[in-house]
């Protein structure tokens, strides 16, 4: 199997996310779960996509973090679907399928990639005092001096996060969380982690945000497609956004790995579909013995 290390959400090596892709065999189906977990740890990359090639257009995608499976990654995604183009299995400008764990979702791979995202769900409303007050003791931050207007909400596009508020930047950046505390708090509210945003106005950007998921094995991620997904809905549901509006957050300032997101919010017949790309570049290849 071929392997490819690459950095999604920017046109710079050691920008971004870094995502393990793995290429099945044309004639192998998936390995066993058990293998595809181990080759995961082994990469130690946030998340490692497998990519099963169905016919012309048509790919199944399973995702693993070095500690389980997950039904949908936005950067690895990003990035499985940039290495499709860069190895000639698919052309540009094309429009693909991408089945996931979380539905079969559309994929137009361009000179960015941009995916469909699952049908945004709110999950809930935090709106309970001792939770909220729980919630920004764990991150760091003492809820009695944010917005109340702005409530965190548990939002999907494939996978839940809490959408979490904050009053600025600097409170944004200074954030120290309770890695064991949050891990615990993310399990008893089954989502993945908090994805924390800036409330403050930026000409260049939408937001302002950075991503905790301890309870999958990572502390903090660079950019994140599926809650910069549910992010949008978050601003939709506040009155932030209308139909055909466009978003650029920027995520991994903190790391020191600046990832330029971008999402797409369209309404349809009262439905909302949410779109979530950008650019990537291969840092390394390689074979896989297995």
């Amino acid at each position: 199997m071929r392997f490819y290390i690459v950095d999604a959400f920017t046109d710079k090596i050691f920008d971004g996310n870094p995502a393990g892709v793995v290429l099945i065999d044309n004639d192998k189906n998936f390995p066993q779960d058990d293998i595809m977990q181990k080759t995961a740890a082994e990469l130690r990359y946030s998340e490692t996509a497998f990519v099963y090639q169905n016919n012309t257009d048509e790919f199944t995608i399973r995702y693993f973090t070095p500690k389980g499976e997950v039904d949908l990654c936005g950067h690895a995604t990003i990035a499985a679907f940039s290495v499709l183009v860069k190895e000639g299995i698919i052309s540009l400008d094309t429009q693909c399928f991408n089945n996931t764990k979380a539905g079969r979702l559309n994929i137009i791979a361009g000179n960015e990639i941009m995916m469909q995202m699952a049908e945004p769900q709110l999950l809930k409303t935090l709106n309970d005092q001792t939770i909220l007050q729980n919630l920004y003791s764990i991150m760091g931050a003492d809820y009695s001096t944010q917005r109340s207007e702005y409530l965190p909400y548990i939002i999907s596009t494939g996978l839940a996060d809490i959408i979490m508020p904050i009053r600025n930047a600097e409170i944004l950046n200074s954030l120290k969380p309770d890695m064991v505390a949050l891990s615990s708090f993310s399990e008893h509210m089954k989502v993945v982690g908090v994805h924390a945003l800036s409330l403050e106005q930026d000409d260049d950007f939408t937001a302002h945000v950075r991503n905790f998921a301890p309870l999958f094995g990572i502390d903090e991620e660079s950019a994140t497609g599926t809650a910069n997904g549910a992010l949008t809905y978050w601003l939709y549901l506040n009155n932030m956004l209308k139909n055909g509006d466009k978003c650029n957050f920027l995520q991994g300032e903190a790391m020191m790995r600046p990832s330029i997101i971008t999402t797409q919010l369209s309404i349809l017949n009262d439905k909302c579909n949410i779109s979530v790309g950008g650019k990537a570049v291969i840092l390394a290849q390689g074979e896989i013995f297995i």
